[in-house]
């Protein structure tokens, strides 16, 4: 087993540069059909059954399009829960809160829009914190926000609002909660909260391991994995497997300090690093474009893919949010402006190519 102590979500925009090569680039008939879709980026083992999705919302409520919650209620006098250098403690009742979730560590970051740290309870629009954390990292299950430049949050919510983003997986309820949020936002608590997140660096936050095994993991409502009970592994195979590092702190703390691990398959970083760099695979060409499947992400994202302007950076973040976009742009459930030009850039692109390069761009350094 090899360990890569590096470290991703990937939102791409694309610059006219995408558009102009992919034009000519790729005939029609070389884009690559997909059948299968990477249900464990959207957080699940296996695919959707028929008809099975995410609840509809009920009404305008965004919280009305989340799965009812799971969280065990314990009584108020119930034990205080305390984490390593956390400024306060907290009853596990209130990790969790839907307008108010823990924050545990409130001098890593200013002072947080009301919209936020509370939301709005009277129209059920849950604190921003709660899913992105209060330094905008969030989970496997969430988009890491922090360090995204404000526009580019700008840029994705009125997407979510216009109807252009959506999920691949029917099951991905806080997709939908997303675009109701979306809706239900003022423009300026949209604004507040984006500059809020685009004030926050992005720093290590996951470690690659490429590996031929993988911990077995369970699902749970929301989209995260956890290790199974007595360190049991399995064949990985052609996926990524992404849990935190240590589980009941992310699980039942939520604590915005301990990162996670990404199992990705053995070569898949020389690959991914061939594609990223290249837009080829190893060995191949390149000075023959029809060899190529795509162009060198660096060329919109910036040579150390940390992103440029309003075209987010991509090293570093959840592999599980990086593949589900990659998916997403390709199957049109994104299809916003910017989504139209990444059209292109992810056309031809196999799903082994997809989790090569999820896997490189998540170890790189953000």
């Amino acid at each position: 087993m090899k360990r890569f102590v590096f470290r991703t979500a990937i939102g791409p925009l694309a610059t006219f540069c995408v558009a102009t090569f992919f034009s000519a680039a790729i005939p029609a008939q070389d884009i690559l059909p997909q059948t299968s879709p990477p249900s464990w980026a959207y957080g699940y083992l296996v695919p959707p059954a028929p008809g099975v999705s995410a609840p509809a919302c009920a009404d305008a409520r965004p919280i009305s399009c989340a799965y009812p919650s799971t969280l065990v209620k314990v009584p108020e006098g119930g034990p205080l829960l305390e984490l390593p250098g956390a400024a306060k403690t907290f009853h596990l009742v209130d990790v969790a809160a839907d307008y108010g979730p823990a924050d545990w560590y409130p001098n890593d970051h200013p002072v947080m829009p009301d919209i936020v740290a509370h939301g709005r309870e009277k129209d059920g629009l849950r604190a921003c914190g709660l899913c992105h954390f209060p330094n905008g990292k969030g989970k496997m299950e969430n988009g890491g926000v922090a360090g995204l430049s404000s526009g580019y949050i700008l840029k994705q919510l009125a997407d979510f609002k216009n109807g252009v983003r959506h999920s691949s997986d029917p099951r991905k309820a806080n997709t939908n909660e997303m675009v109701a949020i979306a809706k239900s936002l003022t423009d300026a608590e949209a604004k507040a909260a984006a500059d809020y997140f685009a004030s926050l660096p992005w720093t290590l936050w996951i470690k690659v391991i490429e590996s031929a095994t993988t911990p077995k993991v369970r699902g749970t409502t929301n989209g995260l994995f956890l290790p199974l009970d007595g360190g049991a592994t399995e064949p990985l195979g052609q996926r990524i497997i992404e849990v935190p590092e240590n589980p009941e702190r992310t699980d039942k703390y939520r604590d915005p300090h301990s990162g996670f691990l990404a199992y990705v398959p053995v070569g898949s970083l020389a690959k991914g690093h061939a594609l990223v760099t290249t837009g080829a695979d190893p060995g191949v060409d390149v000075k023959d474009t029809a060899n190529k499947k795509t162009i060198a992400c660096g060329a919109c994202h910036g040579a150390d893919l940390k992103g440029k302007g309003d075209v987010p950076g991509i090293a570093g973040r959840s592999p599980s949010y990086t593949m589900r976009q990659l998916w997403d742009l390709q199957q049109g459930t994104r299809n916003g402006p910017a989504a139209k030009m990444m059209k292109g850039v992810v056309a031809k692109l196999s799903l082994d190519d997809m989790i090569a390069i999820t896997a490189y761009v998540t170890s790189r350094e953000p």
